[in-house]
């Protein structure tokens, strides 16, 4: 009989952050695919056994992940005020321009 803590290590469930790397990937793609890069490495890793290499993976690909999508709503956002800054100023100066 085996002593307890000895033998085969136990399989730990680790996040891999696969579904949020690809969603950044639709946001900003250009730091979404290092995320997606290390989402992939994680699953190997713990079927390797190396859970801590497994954990760093994981964190690198939610670290990325999260810089994607601030980055990516901020360009979103961006874009938005921009074209209703551009329907209200042009909006103005027609509305000015029918009065001549």
């Amino acid at each position: 009989m085996a002593q307890p803590g000895y033998g085969p290590p136990q399989p730990q469930n680790v996040d891999n952050n696969m579904t949020m790397s690809i969603v950044s990937i639709f946001l900003f793609w250009p730091t979404a695919i290092p995320a997606i890069i290390n989402a992939s490495k994680v699953n190997p890793l713990v079927q390797a056994g190396d859970f801590a290499g497994a954990q760093a993976a994981a964190a690198e690909s939610k670290k990325w992940s999260k810089i994607s999508l601030i980055v990516g709503l901020v360009l979103w956002g961006l874009a938005i005020l921009c074209c209703i800054l551009q329907v209200v100023i042009f909006g103005s100066l027609g509305a000015a321009q029918s009065n001549y």
